[in-house]
């Protein structure tokens, strides 16, 4: 008697109904993820290099290097 109560649990398929639900959740999380990276960091730090290399000047920054005695090679 219970059990015309409790529907039948479905047996056939299940696991690609579940593995088809998942994949498209892995999918979109995935996408997310790499988009947040992308936003989030990379261009940030793009931004940040170009702006320390539009001023940059190496020859500077050596003789700079050099004064205050960091290479051994470069009196």
């Amino acid at each position: 008697m219970s059990s015309a109560l409790l529907p039948k649990p479905q047996m056939r398929r299940l696991l690609a109904r579940r593995m088809k639900f998942h994949l498209f959740g892995a999918f979109f999380v995935s996408v997310g993820c790499a988009a947040l990276y992308k936003f989030g960091i990379a261009e940030p730090r793009k931004r940040a290099y170009a702006e320390f290399y539009k001023n940059y000047d190496p020859m500077k920054d050596f003789e700079a290097m050099r004064a205050a005695g960091v290479f051994e090679s470069a009196p």
